[in-house]
């Protein structure tokens, strides 16, 4: 259950990061602090829209259901709930494909980087790697390889 509440606590990071990415595309905070990389040039390129909505405002819901889902799996009734794993790996695993797709788009076709972006990319990634391991423990097969 202990990475369960790392996955939380690192979809709630990541609340904040995409809320701070949102928050500047609808003009409520004046300028991104990014201090490496070209933010401005990634969040106002045409691919910082998605179906309509702001790329940002994916990555808010996208967290906000990571975490709600996170917290969820630690109660009594879900701690060794196989299903509850399975739906944490499959969530996780959209985010970290959503966020290549993103990761690709920065670095070959809007050629410029937002440090805040590489920032959601980790912690995607790091929550995604928690729920293999928790997959890989409810399907009870051991964490440590052999050798």
């Amino acid at each position: 259950m202990t990475k369960r509440m790392i996955v939380a606590a690192f979809a709630l990071a990541g609340i904040f990061v995409a809320l701070y990415l949102l928050l500047y595309k609808l003009g409520l905070v004046g300028a991104l602090n990014c201090s490496i990389g070209s933010c401005e040039t990634v969040n106002t390129s045409r691919w910082a829209m998605f179906l309509g909505l702001p790329v940002a405002a994916w990555g808010v819901g996208f967290y906000v259901g990571m975490f709600g889902l996170a917290v969820a799996s630690t109660q009594d009734r879900f701690a060794d709930s196989d299903g509850m794993s399975k739906t944490l790996l499959f969530y996780s695993g959209v985010g970290v494909l959503f966020s290549a797709w993103l990761t690709y788009l920065e670095l070959f076709v809007i050629h410029a980087i937002c440090q805040w972006c590489v920032v959601s990319a980790v912690l995607v990634t790091l929550i995604f790697l928690l729920c293999a391991l928790d997959f890989r423990e409810s399907r009870g097969t051991p964490e440590a390889l052999p050798g």
